[in-house]
């Protein structure tokens, strides 16, 4: 007879190992009891560049037993798959010599939504070589780029691990192809981290993921494996559309699993020798991308990059200052708008630091000021500030109109045949000074770009709706991504598409496509807001399934959902800016135009406004 089927799970099943494994728990208590004094004596060491809050509790692997049966091996080695141990010793102890040798775990990662199913498919009894099938639930993987790519037809993993006698031991000749982890375990063990890369002089963030400890090939620190990824080039889905400046073969210099930092919150990164002649203008741009993709895995400010030849002679450097400079951030906001209560377009200044506001809200100068007829439905405002795109109240027109100088309501830009909600949706500008909206009525849905936003409205193709709408859009600042929600049988989803303009033309006028739309919000049954945030995130107003609405920031390639915003219920609509001094702004149906001061709670602008926007 087969043996029976069983689950290898950190959430149950198969635990009967559990209780072997170690976890240093205790030692860091101990450790972080001893912070309590000033140590009088020992070394001076110098600060590592990923040096930060460790975690408390390592997992490591059990060896096999001695004459321990092959159903014993297999689970054995897949809870040893999720162990910390350096190099996956412990696992490979479960491997015939030839396959832990061969062995290659750290060329990708399979994330599963549980634990996996193990069951025999022969006999163990009747042959010689037992077999297991292993399977569960895909929920995505992790590339060889380090790139998550979420599982989007909820496919199935399956393999099977044969098993042969080994100096009388039975030991598994055919690991799995690569590392496979339940989604708890993923977490634990994996970090998300940013890495930038240029799409014309704007930096793009290309999020990845690096081991939260050294890694178990390379031996390298997290800070060091996510500076080699930059090297490696942009992921798969960005690729098309960003540049890197490192030389192909860039890579640290032979040896180097950490970085470290000077006195001077300098970190100095050595090269190879792919890079030892690059000119002045490409390396500050290679420390650029450098400083920006450290920058967030550091405790400390970073105040400088420097780059070393393989001769450990200095190739370029870049501070701070200079970075920000080459990285053409956009703009901080000077305002924050949204539509008041008679349907105008009104801006204000929220002081994060003060603790008495007076909300004075003006009307936004120029044509919409002078018109009071006009009734605004939703708009959005140029990143300079200068240009104002409002859809009327109806949802049949879209106008630009100038914010600087006065004049008369200009000729719409374009028209819709239906009528609201199904008219015009929340227009958007990205940063290349192009203007983004989408058409939601359901005989002639469609999105379209305005050149400039000025030009003739181009209809967009974006593959992969399948039949759905586009209810609401966001452009990145980068200009190279656009958050969709698309509303396909009564269920809104969130998507990232990615913005390709045509190869080899320069006129702002070429044609563009929307391509590769992946979710954002996969973990969410309905998303119903949302906008762009610090370092390349989402902040999403959605519920997940059984749960209640609620305000998140996720991650843009829809691995995970991180930090929500506290008694964020009620929400119709959220904005935030790339300046992480500007506080969030939202629109609650019960209070109206809300705003969260850092560390305190919401506060009420103005009970009757809505469609609250910053600048994009």
């Amino acid at each position: 007879m087969d043996a029976e089927p069983a689950r290898v799970s950190r959430d149950g099943g198969v635990r009967r190992r559990r209780a072997g494994r170690a976890c240093a728990f205790g030692a860091a208590a101990l450790v972080l009891a001893g912070c309590a004094s000033m140590p009088d004596h020992g070394e001076i060491r110098e600060v590592r560049a990923s040096q930060g809050v460790d975690s408390q509790v390592r997992v490591f692997g059990v060896p096999p037993a001695e004459k321990a049966s092959a159903q014993d091996i297999v689970d054995g080695f897949l809870e040893a798959m999720t162990s910390d141990d350096p190099q996956l010793q412990t696992a490979r102890k479960y491997l015939t010599q030839e396959a832990a040798k061969n062995w290659k775990p750290g060329s990708a990662v399979t994330v599963l939504s549980a634990g996996l199913d193990r069951v025999s498919v022969q006999g163990e009894k009747d042959s010689s070589d037992p077999r297991f099938k292993v399977s569960g639930t895909k929920l995505a993987t992790v590339d060889e780029r380090s790139a998550y790519q979420p599982e989007t037809s909820g496919g199935r993993y399956e393999e099977f691990l044969t098993l042969v006698k080994e100096n009388k031991e039975w030991r598994i000749a055919t690991p799995p192809s690569s590392l496979v982890l339940g989604e708890s375990d993923f977490q634990r063990i994996y970090m998300p981290v940013n890495k930038y890369y240029f799409a014309g002089g704007t930096l793009v963030a290309d999020p990845v993921y690096v081991r939260q400890r050294s890694d178990p090939d390379s031996r390298m620190d997290p800070t060091t494996q996510t500076v080699q990824s930059l090297f490696a080039g942009p992921s798969k889905w960005l690729a098309p559309v960003v540049t890197s400046s490192f030389p192909a073969g860039t890579e640290l210099r032979e040896g180097t699993k950490t970085l470290s930092y000077d006195g001077q919150n300098t970190l100095r990164v050595p090269l190879n020798d792919k890079a030892d002649n690059v000119a002045q203008p490409q390396c500050q741009k290679m420390a650029t991308q450098l400083l920006f993709t450290v920058q967030d895995l550091t405790a400390s400010q970073l105040s400088r990059v420097e780059l070393l030849r393989s001769d450990r002679s200095s190739l370029c450097s870049v501070t701070n200052a200079a970075a920000s400079a080459l990285a053409h951030r956009i703009p901080s906001p000077g305002f924050q708008y949204y539509v008041d209560g008679d349907s105008r377009l009104v801006r204000m200044k929220l002081d994060v630091t003060s603790e008495d506001q007076q909300y004075k809200p003006d009307l936004v100068p120029g044509p919409l000021a002078a018109t009071a007829a006009f009734k605004v439905g939703s708009a959005a405002v140029s990143y300079d500030e200068k240009r104002a795109a409002v859809v009327s109240e109806d949802g049949h027109g879209l106008y630009l109109v100038n914010t600087t100088t006065a004049g008369t309501m200009p000729q719409p830009l374009l028209t819709s045949k239906g009528g609201k909600p199904n008219g015009l949706g929340a227009p958007s500008w990205d940063a290349a000074g192009d203007l983004w909206v989408a058409d939601q009525d359901p005989q002639n849905a469609a999105l379209y770009r305005v050149p400039g936003g000025t030009g003739s409205p181009q209809k967009v193709e974006v593959p992969g709706l399948d039949g759905g709408r586009i209810t609401a859009l966001k452009a990145a600042p980068d200009g190279v991504r656009i958050a969709l929600l698309v509303q396909n049988q009564n269920r809104n989803r969130l998507f990232v598409g990615r913005i390709e303009r045509s190869e080899g033309k320069t006129d702002a006028a070429a044609p563009v496509a929307v391509r590769e739309l992946r979710p954002a919000a996969p973990q969410m049954a309905s998303v119903t807001a949302l906008s762009w945030a610090p370092r390349g995130r989402l902040l999403v107003v959605g519920r997940e399934s059984g749960g209640v609405v609620q305000a998140r920031y996720m991650l843009a390639d829809g691995s995970m959902v991180a930090a929500g915003l506290p008694g964020a219920t009620g929400l119709v609509a959220v904005t935030a800016t790339e300046d992480e001094k500007k506080p969030v702004v939202a629109c609650s149906d019960e209070d109206g135009i809300v705003w969260l001061p850092p560390g305190a709670q919401w506060r009420t602008v103005a009970a009757g406004g809505r469609a609250p926007v910053y600048p994009g």
